[in-house]
């Protein structure tokens, strides 16, 4: 009996090393994931709601930006140049408006949300007109495969765009600047649906537009709600 009462002992104190060991683990562990993944330091948060409200309104320099972009962006996909279209998108002041969305729904800021959402919609327009004349004018009527390839969204586009915007967001919001936003935008292909649906227009062909213009808009809808 005194053995069995000794083993159970050793036994019960085991258990508890055991249960010590165990829980010491759990909070190391959840302190080192806490400060590996916490993004509060170096969060600028005046600073960024500031930019977005810079960054999102559409005249003077940033709608020939725009527009220049939008030029460029439908070369690259009449002619079928990934380069091209790349570098229109990481020139397109596209995402300002889309930030500032998702910036008004998060604060509750239905001023801003007007704002935010007339800047979108002129956008949206100057980059539609400026695909359509281009689409016109230009000699390469048939859809090249980068052209077709935007006219079929699929659930890989809704995840690309709110991984896209949670990226973008946290890059944005640090105090030191980073180089990830021009992936984000290369990343989420605002340009290329946009400027797809200008040739739908263009070429009156409507399926195409329906089909790149939501392309574009769930990218929009969910860079925003990321955001």
């Amino acid at each position: 009996m005194e053995n069995e009462a000794k083993k159970d002992k050793i036994q019960e104190k085991n258990r508890r090393a055991v249960i010590s060991n165990i829980k010491s683990l759990i909070r190391i562990t959840r302190k080192f994931l806490i400060e590996i993944l916490s993004i509060k330091e170096g969060t600028d948060i005046q600073g960024t709601i500031e930019s977005i409200k810079k960054d999102m309104v559409f005249r003077g320099i940033t709608v020939w930006i725009l527009i220049a972009s939008i030029f460029i962006a439908s070369i690259g996909l009449n002619v079928n140049s990934i380069p091209v279209v790349i570098g229109a998108m990481l020139i397109s002041p596209l995402m300002g408006p889309i930030l500032g969305i998702g910036l008004s729904v998060g604060t509750n800021d239905w001023d801003l949300l007007l704002r935010a959402l007339k800047n979108f919609g002129i956008a949206i327009v100057i980059s539609l007109i400026t695909s359509i004349i281009y689409f016109l004018l230009t000699p390469l009527k048939e859809a090249s495969p980068e052209l077709i390839a935007r006219t079929k969204p699929t659930i890989l586009d809704v995840m690309i765009a709110i991984f896209g915007g949670m990226a973008g967001i946290v890059a944005g919001s640090r105090r030191e600047k980073t180089n990830v936003i021009p992936g984000v935008a290369i990343a989420t292909a605002l340009m290329p649906p946009l400027c797809t649906a200008g040739y739908g227009i263009a070429t009156g062909q409507f399926t195409v537009f329906f089909g790149a213009f939501y392309l574009f808009f769930i990218n929009s809808v969910f860079i925003a709600l990321s955001t």
